[in-house]
């Protein structure tokens, strides 16, 4: 499941080959430099992780199909600008929404770096989108959102790793608290293999929880940077059991 399972969370990745930094959400751009990722996710699932953890039919199946833009820019040495919007379809035997997904804009301050380490703090605001119009609410969408999130990552000679954790105030729907781990490594100057997992909880008893892990290669042409990769829930309570591809394309400029 993606979206209220964090696992469609953005991750403001900047994968670069060889000699140069590998980057991810914890490490800021330089001034006046931005970059631009369009990602692909088409995940379904036949059955569901009911409210004792295990697993059950889930009648009809569920697809969710989103296209997101996530975009972030360089504003000083310390301050970086996010920005993220998507078109979500979804369907299951109750539920039918196709539209426009959360618009997300923030602000991630670096607040230490060194050859390295960092740490990060990012403080963002999403609107929800027009499926909630349509009586139903999207993944991870409620009339506002509010998000708080701790970043730390660590870089060494062919590869990275990056640890968040965030808290989401979320009007409409039950807060949550979330929490993603990326490692990336480097095979030669053209690709890169990465492992991620996304996890959280919303609040309340009974209420979901999920955990979801991710691989993916990417492979650089000239400028360009392509992901693909597959998405697999492995453990929750109350959400689908949802697997499928994750393509991504992105660029610095």
């Amino acid at each position: 499941m993606r979206g209220r399972g964090g696992v469609g969370l953005w991750v403001g990745l900047v994968a670069l080959s060889g000699a140069e930094a590998a980057h991810a959400g914890a490490w800021n751009l330089p001034k006046g430099q931005g970059e631009i990722i369009v990602k692909y996710e088409n995940i379904r699932a036949e059955d569901y992780f009911t409210s004792d953890g295990g697993r059950a039919d889930l009648p009809g199946g569920r697809r969710d199909i989103a296209a997101s833009v996530f975009v972030e820019y360089g504003l000083s040495e310390r301050f970086t600008l996010q920005a993220k919007g998507e078109w979500q379809d979804g369907r299951d035997e109750f539920l039918d929404y196709q539209g426009l997904g959360p618009i997300e804009m923030g602000v991630r301050w670096q607040a230490y770096r060194d050859d390295r380490n960092v740490a990060a703090v990012y403080v963002g605001y999403a609107e929800g989108g027009a499926g909630r119009n349509a009586g139903y609410a999207p993944p991870g969408a409620g009339d506002s959102d509010v998000e708080v999130r701790l970043l730390a990552g660590r870089s060494f000679d062919r590869g990275f790793i990056d640890l968040q954790a965030a808290r989401r105030w979320r009007s409409g729907l039950p807060d949550e608290t979330r929490a993603d781990v990326t490692a990336g490594a480097h095979l030669n100057q053209d690709w890169m293999v990465m492992a991620q997992a996304f996890g959280g909880a919303a609040d309340g008893d009974g209420a979901a929880r999920w955990l979801s892990l991710e691989a993916s290669v990417v492979r650089r042409l000239g400028g360009w940077r392509v992901q693909a990769g597959w998405r697999q829930a492995v453990s929750g309570r109350e959400i689908p059991a949802g697997r499928g591809p994750v393509i991504g394309i992105w660029r610095r400029f």
